[in-house]
C-alpha cells in the first residue's frame, strides 16, 4: 500500500509543487493544508502515516504540530520542511519529528526520506549532513581518548559544557578544549555550532557497537 500523507505548506505554490511531485511517485496524498492548527485537525482526522509541515507557518509552527501529535498518540510519522537550518529543529529529530528537510533539497530527499521513515529511521537531509562532512566519521570515534569519548558521551545525552564540567568536576573551558578537539579529530566543519551535535544525530548507534 502507498504510503499516505498530508502536506502543510503556507506557500501554495510550494504546498502544490510537493504535491504534485509526490504524487508522480505515487505517494497517497490525503489533504493538504495552508496553517498548522488547519494541518494538526486533519491529521488527526484523516491519520496518514506521515505529515510533510513547512515549519514557518500561521496559527502553529510545523514543531507546534509535532508536538500535539506526539501529545495525542498519533502514530503519524512528522518530516519539517525549512528556509533555513534551526538547532531547535535538529533537537526535535528522533523526538517529535523523524525527518528534517532544507527546502532547497526537499524534492531532491524526500522519496529517500519517506523511505528512511518507512523502515523507521530518522533522516536528516544530506545538505545538512555535507555541512558537517561527516562522511565516514564515524571510524573515526577510534582516535580521541578516553576523556573525548566520555564528553562525546555526554553531547549525546543533550547535556551543556556547563553541565558537563559540573559531572566531570573540570571547568568549562576544559570541557570547550575537548570539543574543540572531538570536532577536528572527527574532521567536522569548525565553523558550522552545529557540526558536532549533527554528526551525533547522523550517528545514532555509535556507542551502541
Amino acid at each position: 500500500m502507498p504510503t499516505t500523507i498530508v502536506i502543510a505548506d503556507d506557500h501554495p505554490l510550494l504546498l502544490n509543487g510537493t504535491k504534485t511531485f509526490l504524487e508522480s511517485k505515487w505517494f497517497k496524498i490525503l489533504d493538504t493544508a495552508t496553517d498548522g492548527n488547519s494541518a494538526y485537525n486533519k491529521i488527526a482526522s484523516l491519520k496518514p502515516d506521515v505529515a510533510i509541515l513547512d515549519f514557518d507557518m500561521p496559527k502553529l509552527n510545523g514543531l507546534e504540530v509535532a508536538l500535539e501529535i506526539k501529545r495525542n498518540a498519533l502514530n503519524t510519522k512528522v518530516i519539517i520542511l525549512t528556509l533555513h537550518k534551526q538547532e531547535a529543529i535538529l533537537n526535535e529529530v528522533g523526538k517529535t519529528i523523524e525527518g528534517y528537510l532544507t527546502k532547497d533539497s526537499a524534492l531532491e530527499e524526500l522519496e529517500s526520506c519517506l523511505e528512511r521513515l518507512k523502515n523507521n529511521g530518522n533522516y536528516i537531509g544530506s545538505k545538512l549532513k555535507n555541512d558537517t562532512l561527516c562522511t565516514n566519521s564515524a571510524s573515526k570515534i577510534e582516535s580521541l581518548t578516553p576523556s573525548e569519548v566520555k564528553i562525546l558521551k555526554y553531547l549525546d545525552q543533550h547535556y551543556s559544557s556547563s553541565q558537563i564540567a559540573e559531572e566531570l568536576f573540570i571547568s568549562r573551558r576544559t570541557v570547550e578544549k575537548h570539543r574543540s578537539n572531538i570536532i577536528k579529530k572527527l574532521e567536522l566543519n569548525n565553523t558550522n555550532q552545529n557540526a558536532l551535535f549533527i554528526w551525533l544525530k547522523n550517528n545514532p548507534d555509535i556507542f551502541n557497537t
